[in-house]
């Protein structure tokens, strides 16, 4: 068996000083993406983050009938008829929640079959409650396993007048409704069937491109959305950088006493997850209890940086986590206890950091699973900064979202072996 390639960051003993500028959002590019397919006309999407992910839904437009032409590293330019056509080949995902999710709800507007599969790490990440939900509405989307690959059976024109949802496990099934339901014949009303819902700021994220596209939404109340029958019109969409990717550099900073200009103020970003910058300005006295459930993708990062705090840190309602590209509870456990037994601890869907500053400048021989999970991989190169020895499996599984990490952290003058 060929040995997996690792990446062993050499820790910098210095402040990390400089300039890098994150990607675009991942979030908000695929849902740019997405609508500007359904739009008639050209739409420009500029500030766009060009990763595996973004790849993925743009090659399954492409399949579609939509055209996309790249210009440059942070631009599409997408051009349509407003109108998705049956694909003669299955659509493959790769582990791209958000294409899987998006596009199982878009493509019940096709008039065909549509095949919707991915990797094995996305064969195990459910979409039952959203195929579930599409059923109940009278369209025909299914899977054996709960989880893809998915067949939809669309019919053209959709209608629909009601779509119900639970949203606890994750926002994104919310998401896939609110934008498939602008293409009624009629008002649709997205209605929750409980009042949790996975990092509700992602819906705003949704409603905001939405509206960019054309869309008119009225948000009824907490759980109810009614959606006008606009379709969607071409627009010329500019993208903030990726707030989960910033998470990394935030962290980086304040672990190593630095300063990181990454071109824009934590408070200006509009994504869920840069309200982790909070907790990472109070290191190395982060608050004893912080509740993940709305900014998911940084929890990762949060608690690396727990492990080097003065005090425990108890991470609660993460139960969505297990549901990512991994489970990123189980993962986040297994590679603090490889850099030191007794670092963490779950309990439920809780994640305990034990925490101890005296791990700074100290060595072990740690070798991280990623299970090709970027933040995975991501969030332990931060450990890497302040203990030797660490060393990540996989290390290019970070093109997920994120193709230039590595680059970043040399720009900052940080060093690496690679075996």
């Amino acid at each position: 068996m060929a040995l997996r390639p690792t990446i062993t960051l050499l820790p910098p003993n210095a402040a990390l000083n400089g300039q890098v500028s994150p990607p675009g959002s991942k979030s908000i590019t695929n849902r740019a993406l997405l609508l500007a397919a359904l739009a008639k006309g050209t739409s420009r999407l500029s500030g766009a983050l060009k990763s595996d992910d973004t790849r993925h839904m743009s090659n399954a437009l492409r399949q579609m009938g939509v055209t996309i032409d790249e210009p440059d590293d942070t631009s599409f330019v997408v051009t349509s008829s407003g109108v998705l056509t049956a694909p003669e080949a299955p659509l493959f995902l790769g582990n791209a929640g958000t294409a899987v999710r998006f596009l199982t709800a878009a493509v019940c507007t096709v008039k065909g079959s549509v095949t919707l599969d991915g990797d094995d790490y996305m064969r195990k990440r459910p979409i039952g409650p959203l195929l579930d939900a599409l059923g109940r509405a009278g369209l025909d989307a299914q899977s054996a396993t709960g989880c893809p690959p998915v067949q939809v059976r669309g019919t053209g024109p959709l209608q629909v007048k009601r779509f119900e949802i639970d949203g606890g496990l994750s926002s994104q099934y919310v998401s896939a409704l609110l934008m498939l339901a602008a293409c009624g014949d009629a008002p649709i009303e997205v209605a929750l069937t409980g009042k949790d819902i996975g990092a509700r700021g992602y819906v705003d994220l949704t409603l905001a491109c939405m509206r960019a596209f054309g869309a008119h939404i009225e948000v009824l109340d907490d759980t109810l959305w009614r959606v006008a029958p606009t379709g969607y019109s071409a627009n010329d969409y500019l993208i903030e950088p990726d707030a989960s990717a910033a998470t990394y550099l935030w962290a980086a900073e304040a672990l190593t006493g630095g300063r990181i200009d990454l071109g824009v103020a934590a408070e200006n970003f509009t994504q869920p997850d840069a309200d982790a910058m909070h907790y990472i300005a109070q290191f190395p006295r982060m608050q004893a209890q912080i509740n993940g459930s709305q900014m998911q993708d940084a929890i990762p990062t949060l608690a690396v940086l727990a492990a080097f705090n003065q005090t425990p840190v108890r991470f609660v309602e993460l139960a969505n986590l297990r549901v990512k590209e991994c489970d990123r509870i189980q993962a986040l456990y297994d590679g603090l206890n490889a850099i030191r037994p007794g670092l963490a601890t779950v309990e439920g869907d809780d994640l305990l950091v034990a925490a101890d500053p005296a791990l700074a400048g100290t060595s072990c021989d740690a070798l991280i699973e990623t299970h090709a999970d970027h933040r995975i991989a991501m969030c332990f190169a931060l450990a890497g900064l302040k203990v030797s020895g660490i060393r990540i499996l996989d290390p290019e599984c970070v093109g997920k979202t994120y193709p230039k990490y590595w680059d970043a952290l040399a720009s900052l003058g940080v060093k690496f072996e690679n075996r």
